[in-house]
């Protein structure tokens, strides 16, 4: 298929290389800053465009790839007739491209992205449609990218974001503050690189509460004192390990 991508952030730059990888041309780029335009074009060997008036009419699909709160603002300013325009976004309803000239939907990657990955990550995909003739053909053009594609209307979507933030953001904010806790106490944080990467391949083939280990899950209210005590000079630690151990004992 012929692919306009909108954008130049993460997002935009990981699904441009990918969609090139798989087959498809990317016919444009388009975004307000010229060099990062420029910059993602030639890696995508496709036009530049920092002209929203003036988006060629030669794509299949038109995808906007733009943090959340652009969605709408950029989607009123196409001029598009008889297209299918998408946004990647998880939380944003499909509703933001309501246009009685276009259809549309949502092509929602379910995963971390930097523009400045090395390799593309394996990415299931979340989409939705207006309609069954629009998903028809959004569902055919994803399954040439994964073989993981998952149907989820606003709904859905907006809970399969919030799980997402929850497994991978607050997941990441406790590496930081385990991290920064290294820094203060002149310890070595890869050293649990290890240990961080067996705990995600345990839960390949496991419900993650069935291989919860630690002195919570052992109701081991000594070490947890211990722990607790250790703690008394970073507040903010000490709270999260007291609730978490609390909400562990309860689960």
């Amino acid at each position: 298929m012929n692919v306009i991508i909108i954008g130049t952030g993460n997002v935009a730059t990981v699904l441009g290389k990918l969609i090139v990888s798989k087959g498809h041309k990317i016919v444009e780029v388009v975004g307000r800053n010229k060099a990062a335009t420029v910059a993602l074009a030639k890696i995508c060997n496709s036009n530049a465009n920092t002209d929203f008036s003036s988006i060629s009419e030669l794509g299949d699909i038109y995808m906007i790839a733009v943090v959340d709160t652009a969605i709408e603002t950029i989607a009123k300013k196409l001029t598009l007739q008889h297209k299918l325009v998408v946004h990647t976004a998880g939380s944003v309803s499909i509703n933001v491209l309501n246009n009685p000239n276009n259809t549309h939907g949502v092509l929602w990657p379910l995963q971390t992205l930097r523009k400045e990955m090395k390799t593309i990550p394996e990415i299931p995909f979340v989409i939705d449609a207006n309609n069954e003739a629009t998903y028809t053909t959004l569902l055919s053009f994803t399954k040439t990218l994964t073989d993981t594609v998952f149907r989820a209307n606003d709904a859905k979507r907006i809970k399969l974001h919030l799980t997402a933030v929850l497994v991978s953001n607050f997941t990441n904010h406790l590496y930081a503050l385990a991290d920064d806790y290294c820094h203060k106490e002149a310890l070595d944080f890869k050293l649990f690189l290890p240990l961080i990467e067996e705990t995600g391949n345990r839960i390949k083939n496991n419900t993650p509460k069935n291989v919860q280990t630690g002195p919570a899950i052992r109701k081991d209210e000594a070490t947890i004192g211990n722990h607790i005590n250790l703690l008394k000079g970073h507040p903010l630690l000490q709270k999260l390990y007291q609730l978490m151990s609390d909400s562990i004992k309860d689960l």
